[in-house]
Order: structure tokens, then sequence, then C-alpha cells
């Protein structure tokens, strides 16, 4: 495994999930369903910058403020791309009866009741359960939520065929099945946040009982397990949205079992 290369599929990842500009020569079409692995790296460079946003406006402001300024600028940075995948498949699943219909609502550009209210939702959530955490708490949060919550929306592109028309895909090579192998090794993504998390911010990892971890594991375990069943059921198979949908309910699903302890 050349370092050079996995460093240029990262570049590929991060061109592909942010708006953060990237240069790259001779670009491949295969480099983007290989960068795949790379995604949780990717999510862990957005927590990050989430985070500081978090914490510099946590200086002057209260947490609601900090929380809504973090998300917005979460949304700027990746350009709003899970966001608009939870959007239509909330419209797809919501107003389809039929596979086929499903399909054509969701790649419909424009915006329904079911996504509208879907996203209000999602924003809502994220927001309120970041507010009522303590600010070193939110700051881990974000984190470990931006990176495994995109290492467990790949995890349906290893269990599920794709399920759209890939001559009318956004994204073509990512069409592709994903290995057991090449999802295994993009885990060592979020090994790597969790040793970094544990070096950088000990007291902060120390705040966290183990009780909310577990919760956060079993909520992102469901999560992913209802968007896997719900996806093969209707679609049979995944789609760009449904991953995206998928991102941001593991996402707020981490939240949820980190803030539980807090919310009264």
């Amino acid at each position: 495994m050349s370092l050079k290369r996995e460093w240029r599929l990262l570049l590929v990842a991060t061109q592909f999930l942010t708006r953060i500009p990237v240069k790259l020569d001779d670009y491949q079409p295969h480099w983007l369903h290989e960068s795949s692995r790379h995604f949780p790296g990717v999510g862990l460079l957005v927590g990050v910058l989430c985070a500081v946003v978090f914490w510099a406006i946590s200086m002057g402001f209260s947490p609601w403020v900090s929380a809504i300024a973090s998300t917005a600028f979460g949304i700027k940075l990746t350009g709003a791309f899970h966001e608009d995948g939870l959007a239509d498949t909330c419209d797809g699943l919501g107003g389809g009866l039929t596979r086929e219909r499903t399909l054509t609502i969701m790649k419909d550009s424009r915006i329904g009741t079911y996504g509208t209210l879907g996203l209000a939702c999602a924003l809502l959530l994220k927001v309120s359960l970041l507010a009522t955490m303590p600010m070193m708490t939110a700051i881990v949060a974000l984190i470990i939520a931006h990176s495994a919550s995109r290492l467990l929306c790949t995890s349906l592109i290893v269990l599920l065929p794709y399920s759209g028309e890939i001559e009318h895909a956004k994204a073509k090579p990512m069409a592709q099945q994903m290995t057991l192998a090449q999802w295994l090794a993009s885990g060592l993504w979020l090994l790597f946040v969790v040793a970094i998390l544990f070096l950088l911010l000990p007291q902060a990892i120390q705040q966290i009982t183990a009780q909310q971890w577990i919760l956060a594991l079993i909520f992102a375990l469901l999560g992913v397990t209802h968007m896997y069943r719900l996806l093969k059921r209707r679609l049979q198979g995944y789609t760009g949205d449904g991953l995206g949908a998928t991102q941001q309910i593991t996402e707020i699903a981490i939240y949820a079992g980190l803030a539980a302890n807090f919310m009264g």
C-alpha cells in the first residue's frame, strides 16, 4: 500500500465530500470508488473544523449559538451533501409507493414536504443535542460522530447492491460495491480518531461515562440497521441519497447517546 497513493485517494474523498478546494492531477474515475475507504478520514477533518467553530463561538456566546454556528459551518463546508441525501430519501420513501416511483422522486432536485420536515427535524435534533452537552463533550462528540457516521454509512456499500440506474448516477464509481476488506481498512481511521482524542483530550474523554459510549454505539447501530432494512425492503439496494441519509441519522444517533445524561 503506497502512502502516496493513499494520500491521493484521501484528496479525492475530500474533493467529493466537501467544498474544500483540492488540486488533483491526472484524475482517474476509479479513484473515487477506491477513495471510499477514506471517507471517515474526511469526517475527521470536518469534525475537527466544526469543533473548532463550536469552541471559538462558545468563548462569547451560549451553547445554543455555538451549536447552531458549528452545524451551519458543517453544512457550508460539505455543501449540504449529506443533508440533501436525507431530504431526497425522506421525499422518496415518504411519497413513493413503488420502487420505481421512489427512485424517480429521489432524483427530483426539488424538495417536498417529507424532505422539508425530515431535514428540519434532523437539524433541530443536532443543535439541541449539542447544546445540552458540556463544551468539551460536544467537541469530542463532533469529532467522533462525523468520522464514525461516514464509516457506518459506507457499510451499506458492502452489504447492499446499488439500486439506482448506474447510467444516471451522479457519481458512477460509487455504484460499485465495496469489499469487506476495504471497509475494515477504513475502520483504521476511527481507531486513529479515538487514539488522537485520548492523547489530546484525555480530560474530555473522562467526562463521558461508559454508559454514554454504550448508548452512542447502540443508537448508531440501530440507525444503520434501520436504514439497511429500509433500503433493502423499499429499494432492494442503496443509493447515494440513501448513504447521505444514513450518515445523518447515525451522526444524530451518536450525539443522542453522548448527550443522554445531560438532558433534563
